[in-house]
C-alpha cells in the first residue's frame, strides 16, 4: 500500500511539474519577444538627473539636456553615452538602455 501512494504521489508531482510550465510568453502578434522596449525617458531621468539637472536644465559643468535633440542626432546623442564627452565619463548607461535613452533625448528640442 505504501509502494502504490508513493508512485501515486511522486507520479503526480512529475506530472504537475511538466503541466505548470506557464512559459509560452507569445504576444499577439505571434513574436515571442519578452523584452518590452526600455523607457527612455525613464532612464534618462533616473540616470541624468544628477548632473544634468532634475528638469535637464543643465548645473555646473553639465549641459542642458532639455534641448539636446535640437543640438545633436540621435547618432550623435548616442555616441556622447558610449563614449563620453568632457565632463561626462563614458558607458554610464549601455547597450539597449544607451540607445532608449538616445533616442528619447533627440526629440527634446
Amino acid at each position: 500500500m505504501k509502494k502504490a501512494m508513493l508512485t501515486l504521489v511522486f507520479g503526480s508531482a512529475i506530472f504537475l511539474a511538466a503541466c505548470g510550465g506557464g512559459g509560452d510568453k507569445n504576444n499577439a502578434t505571434g513574436n515571442n519577444d519578452t523584452a518590452a522596449e526600455p523607457d527612455g525617458k525613464a532612464i534618462a531621468m533616473k540616470s541624468c538627473v544628477t548632473c544634468h539637472g532634475g528638469e535637464l536644465q543643465g548645473m555646473g559643468s553639465a549641459p542642458a539636456l532639455n534641448n539636446v535633440g535640437s543640438r545633436l542626432s540621435e547618432e550623435e546623442i548616442l555616441d556622447v553615452i558610449n563614449n563620453g564627452r568632457g565632463a561626462m565619463p563614458a558607458g554610464l548607461i549601455k547597450g539597449a538602455d544607451a540607445e532608449a535613452v538616445a533616442k528619447w533625448l533627440a526629440t527634446q528640442k
